[in-house]
């Protein structure tokens, strides 16, 4: 089995060219999200540490938000107790999707939290700044001071292109990534 993963900046389209492979792909963000609206004992470990900001199941995104931007400590407190179980459910992925030629891993901090291993095949989707900024901003819950500190606390984007073996200029139009995918599946099927 190869196992891409798919690294970039926040809102450089990283989900759309992991779901563009037509493979399986294994979306942290969503699982994150699940968790939230769906496991108890996520929101019991997250109300325990952050009582003052975790009050209501499912967890409020709001919430969430609240306590990140509160004091620095809080998103890594967060992060400690939601990767572990997202890590779980990556790990139920790959034993069900064992037998595919090809996995996408579609997971933010995936070299920030060293998920990612050795054989792993990394590609960066790099779009420009401009692009990216008005992307996020159409987001519904976009948010400054909280995009400010995802940002701290991942690796800088030109430390991910180094650690690449590909790169897919994002331009967001369907044909340039598609044309980018293919090259990449020519040199490693």
């Amino acid at each position: 089995m190869i196992r891409i993963g798919i690294l970039g900046n926040i809102g450089s389209g990283k989900s759309y060219v992991a779901k563009s492979f037509r493979y399986p792909v294994f979306n942290a963000d969503l699982e994150v999200s699940k968790l939230y609206k769906n496991n108890k004992k996520i929101f019991l470990k997250l109300n325990k540490i952050l009582p003052n900001y975790i009050h209501s199941f499912p967890i409020n995104k709001n919430e969430m938000s609240k306590a990140i931007i509160a004091n620095k400590s809080n998103l890594n407190k967060i992060v400690k107790v939601v990767h572990k179980e997202v890590r779980k459910r990556m790990n139920v992925f790959m034993k069900k999707n064992k037998n595919k030629r090809i996995v996408i891993l579609d997971i933010p901090l995936l070299l920030e939290n060293k998920i990612n291993i050795k054989k792993d095949i990394l590609v960066f989707v790099e779009s420009k700044k401009i692009d990216i900024l008005k992307r996020l901003k159409k987001r519904k819950n976009f948010n400054k001071k909280l995009h400010k500190k995802f940002k701290d606390i991942q690796l800088s984007p030109s430390y991910k292109k180094k650690k690449s073996q590909f790169i897919i200029k994002n331009d967001f139009t369907q044909i340039t990534i598609k044309r980018g995918i293919n090259n990449i599946l020519k040199k490693i099927i």
